[in-house]
């Protein structure tokens, strides 16, 4: 299998690890509003819910779903939906304690960044390494 021949903190298995568990998690839960004011015990549903301008510290199992389903869609098709390209390059570090949506969204516009301008150098290499040897495409 793939997964085997990747190393356990390699980002393609994180990736297709939580790819993996939020599909499940999306096939499994058929009524997510089942998840109201079912309390959450992560540390980053207090600040989601003091940033969304709940009452209620803590938050519940509903919101972390709802978190999950868009990191999943993060993920699948990048940081930046369709409608939201007024998002800034130069955005600020999220706070460390900042839902972990937002953190996710920080750092991999940022490695889609790096992973860009290495793409482009590995092309322009290989297109320098051609005409060196004079076969273009």
């Amino acid at each position: 299998m793939q997964e085997a021949r990747l190393r356990r903190d390699s980002l393609l298995l994180a990736l297709n690890s939580y790819n993996s568990a939020a599909a499940r998690m999306e096939q499994t839960v058929l009524l997510p509003t089942l998840l109201r004011d079912v309390p959450a015990e992560q540390p980053w549903a207090e600040e989601a819910a003091a940033a969304a301008g709940d009452e209620e510290p803590g938050g519940d199992l509903y919101g972390d779903y709802l978190m999950l389903k868009a990191v999943k869609s993060v993920v699948e098709s990048g940081p930046v939906p369709p409608d939201d390209c007024k998002a800034s390059k130069d955005e600020a570090l999220p706070e460390p304690d900042a839902d972990p949506e937002s953190i996710l969204r920080f750092h991999l516009r940022g490695l889609l960044s790096v992973m860009g301008q290495l793409t482009q150098r590995s092309q322009r290499l290989t297109q320098k390494y051609l005409d060196i040897i004079n076969i273009s495409l």
